[in-house]
Order: C-alpha cells, then sequence, then structure tokens
C-alpha cells in the first residue's frame, strides 16, 4: 500500500468574500497566493466572478479552474472558493457557516450597512472559520460565540487595536458627559 492512501488530508479553501449588490469588495481574505497573488488579479477574478454569478440561480460555479459557492440575500453576496478538486459538500459547509455567522452577528439584519458597522465582528468571524485557508470550524454558533466577545471581557493585551480605541473612545466620553 502506497503510504499517501493514509495521510491525513487538511480541507482547504481558496478565499472568501462578501460583496455588496453591485460587486464591490466589503471583506475578502485569499488564503493561497499561487492563485491570486496581486490585488489585481483579485480584483479582475472578483468583476468575472461576480458578472457570471449575480444573477445566477446555481449555487456552485467552476470558474478559472476555481470550484465557487456562492449565497446571496438582499443587498449581500457571500462567497467561498476551492481548488477544483476541493468537496462541494465541504465549501458549502463554509459557505453557510459565513452566512449564519455574519446573519447572528448582525441580529438578522442582513444589510451592507449594518455589516459595515459591525465589519470588526465579520473580519472576526472569518478568523474563526478559517486560517490561512485550513477550515477551523463550520459550527455558526461557536464561531459568534468567539467573534462577538465584547471588549470589556477580553484582557487589553488579547484586544485589538480598534477595540482599544473604541474603548478609550468610551471611556472618553463618558468622562467628557459627567
Amino acid at each position: 500500500m502506497e503510504g499517501s492512501l493514509f495521510e491525513p488530508t487538511w480541507y482547504m479553501v481558496k478565499g472568501m468574500c462578501i460583496w455588496d449588490y453591485e460587486g464591490n469588495r466589503i471583506w475578502a481574505k485569499y488564503y493561497d497566493k499561487d492563485v491570486l497573488p496581486t490585488t489585481k488579479e483579485q480584483k479582475a477574478f472578483e468583476k468575472n466572478w461576480f458578472n457570471k454569478t449575480h444573477r445566477a440561480n446555481a449555487e456552485i460555479i467552476m470558474l478559472d479552474g476555481l470550484t465557487c459557492v456562492y449565497k446571496s440575500n438582499v443587498d449581500l453576496f457571500f462567497y467561498v472558493m476551492g481548488s477544483s478538486h476541493e468537496n462541494e459538500l465541504i465549501l458549502q459547509s463554509v459557505l453557510n457557516a459565513l452566512y449564519e455567522s455574519v446573519s447572528w452577528l448582525l441580529r438578522r439584519n442582513m444589510e451592507r450597512r449594518v455589516l459595515m458597522e459591525n465589519l470588526d465582528a465579520v473580519m472576526l468571524a472569518f478568523d474563526e472559520i478559517c486560517d490561512g485557508g485550513v477550515i477551523l470550524d463550520a459550527d455558526p454558533t461557536s464561531i459568534v460565540s468567539r467573534a462577538a466577545l465584547r471588549t470589556e471581557d477580553v484582557p487589553l493585551g488579547e484586544q485589538t487595536v480598534a477595540q482599544v480605541l473604541q474603548s478609550a473612545r468610551e471611556q472618553l466620553k463618558w468622562s467628557l458627559l459627567k
């Protein structure tokens, strides 16, 4: 028997994106630098991707040698892409985890404006789902529980710069109002 048959495999994604209804990138993470190494190539791929999918009723497409799964609602489009050899069901579970997590983080108010106001939590959800292309979690409940941490509950050393600045703004605001 060959050793490769028994070697563990990682389920991987090449990228995850959220776009608005016009195809403009709200947030995207690309994990494989060999596939789309530059921003220019990413933008060209995204434009082609959006043009082929924004009016389609399908949930999966093969594009430029990549398997892409997607979902849309009122004015947001969610995309997950993997290699042409990746299991579509795995990619679909990642897409569902991303969609449901963002939906819960936005309290079911899935609009571009609300997403922009909560972009920091959405960015955390991306990181909780996938790290360097390796799928970490596909359970929306656990993703949201980690991504929706309140800054007051997180030790200062583990807060992001944005969280520290927001906390400082809040403290300054309350001290000025007293």
